[in-house]
């Protein structure tokens, strides 16, 4: 239904009579005449509304939102308690779902962010990027492996993850994604590994440790000439259990499953220079809570 399609609101012009009526006990029917230069005999009738005065209208509502909205993002300056949904104020903060304004981290181990913030916040913008980290294509490759292995998790967790990682990305499942026994892609071609973190959830937090899911979606495939492997999307939830150490939040243990997954859209897919072209142009995040 359009603007100024609603009963009663300038589209009843046309009415030859309303329904029966009681006049002084008598049974008559009440025939309303279209409108003269004087008006409706019964009444004014309500004016067809204004498209433009509504328009109006919304715009002003968006912009009390978008100010709204731009007041709160300024929490940390005001003193944020650090925990998910509240504020030094005891104002209501954001949904789970939204974005909470806290500022990223500043520092790197190698490539992998540290000195997260003692906090859930914290908890989950470590989980969010050792996800990233562990979904890049630096993985297929042993000596980058092992340093991002030792920066995402605990030291006597990676002692154990790296010898049946070894064993994992052997030469034989390397081969299958195109890739050398080295885990480099063939001349002209260009590997794609990336984790997009779309959400996270706190399973379970207790002051030094927590448990966090991370819904991603995943990026893998092979871009270029001949390729029999292209570039495809994935969607997994990734779990990890952390703890604090030495100041800042380390994996103990993980585990993955499929999905939640969406339906697919009907975007074509691009050519395989396109994939290429973005992967190479387009760089990643350093992800917060």
């Amino acid at each position: 239904m359009s603007l100024g399609d609603e009963d009663g609101y300038g589209n009843d012009a046309g009415r030859t009579s309303d329904a029966y009526s009681t006049i002084g006990g008598t049974r008559q029917t009440r025939t309303r005449l279209p409108d003269g230069p004087t008006g409706d005999p019964y009444g004014p009738r309500r004016p067809a509304r204004n498209s433009r005065s509504l328009i109006t209208f919304a715009g002003v509502v968006i912009l009390l939102l978008g100010a709204i909205a731009f007041a709160n993002m300024g929490g940390d300056k005001d003193g944020s308690s650090g925990k998910p949904g509240t504020t030094s104020g005891d104002k209501a903060g954001a949904a789970p779902t939204a974005p909470t304004g806290t500022k990223p981290v500043t520092g790197k181990t190698g490539t992998i962010p540290t000195g997260f913030a003692h906090d859930q916040q914290g908890a989950e913008s470590a989980a969010s990027n050792f996800a990233v980290a562990l979904g890049s294509v630096e993985m297929f490759k042993k000596g980058s492996r092992h340093a991002i292995v030792d920066g995402v998790y605990t030291p006597a967790a990676a002692a154990k993850l790296k010898g049946p990682q070894d064993a994992a990305y052997s030469p034989g499942f390397l081969d299958k994604l195109g890739l050398d026994a080295d885990g480099n892609a063939p001349q002209d071609s260009l590997f794609v590994s990336r984790t997009v973190p779309v959400g996270t959830k706190v399973e379970s937090f207790d002051g030094d440790t927590a448990k966090v899911s991370v819904w991603y979606m995943g990026l893998i495939g092979m871009s270029g000439p001949g390729s029999t492997d292209p570039v495809r999307t994935s969607w997994k939830t990734w779990t990890v259990e952390l703890t604090w150490v030495s100041n800042d939040w380390k994996a103990v243990n993980d585990s993955q499953k499929d999905g939640p997954a969406p339906v697919p859209g009907d975007v074509a897919a691009s050519s395989s220079d396109e994939i290429s072209k973005a992967v190479e142009e387009y760089g990643g995040f350093t992800y917060a809570r």
